[in-house]
């Protein structure tokens, strides 16, 4: 099944405890294809960048199966740039930098061959840009997924209401929950973002899993516990490929899928942080996927009668 992605791809300079990177490729984009390419292909990628990105990593994905027919070059112009440095917990960052560049008049234009995607993650964007992509549509997909910041809650409340109205899927994370309803408890803010719009909605709870709403219910996954984690940068973006990549490869919208597809997400996500930007990612194979996930079915599994 066809998934399409709408995001940044990018460079990031990172610093964390373990060491320092510079100018190594990021972006939402990057790393939702990157995640969903190990379940499903094609994956049609919609983003711009700049004449200094390298053709090396443009051949890398599309040898993943990701169409770049939808990513802008303007040869003449520097891709979007972020510098960030994360506290010593590794849940708090302090943003350095963040240079717009090609993204700062970004109008995403849909290819007519990614008109008609059976699946849609929208990552995280201004929310007008969002639904420039939806609005270019041809067809109904099957499950729209939106993934958005608290930045946007701030500066484009109204628009970030009327795109959230349009989609299936919302991704967010506990503080950006808590903002977006105004409620404290995760039950509560599930209960009045589910209101918004959206049938189901993700709560990304970082080193302490993710939760799943969906028709009254409540899933938990949990995260992997790692002995070292190097750099957290696209950690949600990857969670979320892995999601889609999954559903997309499942074609079945049922609730097990979704909680499995929750699981699967998590488990991208674990190897994701474990070395800087991509790196990991590159190493990947399906037996090794595999195997992490099964890692993380026996974390919530129990044979003893309660």
């Amino acid at each position: 099944m066809s998934l399409l992605t709408v995001g940044t791809v990018a460079f990031d300079t990172i610093e964390t405890a373990f060491g320092k990177v510079d100018r190594v490729v990021g972006g939402a984009a990057m790393y939702i294809g990157l995640a969903a390419s190990k379940f499903t292909t094609p994956i049609n990628l919609v983003s711009v960048v700049g004449g200094d990105f390298p053709e090396k990593e443009l051949k890398y994905m599309e040898s993943l199966g990701i169409n770049l027919d939808g990513l802008q070059i303007k040869k003449n112009e520097k891709s979007f740039f972020w510098a960030g440095k994360y506290h010593d917990d590794m849940n708090g960052r302090d943003t350095l930098v963040t240079d717009l560049n090609v993204l700062a008049d970004f109008d995403p234009i849909l290819p007519e061959a990614h008109k008609k995607p059976d699946y849609v993650m929208l990552g995280n964007l201004t929310p007008d840009v969002q639904m420039r992509v939806l609005d270019q549509l041809k067809k109904k997909p099957k499950l729209v997924a939106m993934d958005t910041m608290n930045f946007w809650m701030d500066v484009a409340w109204d628009s970030l209401l009327k795109t959230i109205q349009k989609v299936d899927l919302l991704l967010i994370n506990d503080e950006e929950a808590r903002q977006l309803s105004g409620e404290h408890s995760l039950l509560k803010a599930a209960k009045a973002i589910l209101k918004m719009g959206p049938k189901i909605l993700v709560i990304k709870k970082g080193e302490h899993g993710a939760l799943l709403f969906q028709d009254k219910s409540v899933f938990f996954a949990p995260a992997l516990p790692l002995e070292k984690v190097m750099d957290p940068t696209g950690a949600g973006d990857t969670f979320a490929g892995g999601m889609m990549g999954y559903l997309a490869m499942k074609d079945r919208l049922t609730k097990d899928n979704f909680k499995k597809a929750i699981i699967v997400g998590s488990a991208m996500a674990s190897f994701c942080v474990e070395k800087f930007s991509n790196e990991r990612m590159k190493e990947l194979t399906t037996d090794m996927v595999k195997l992490r996930i099964k890692e993380f079915e026996k974390l919530v599994k129990f044979g003893a009668p309660l």
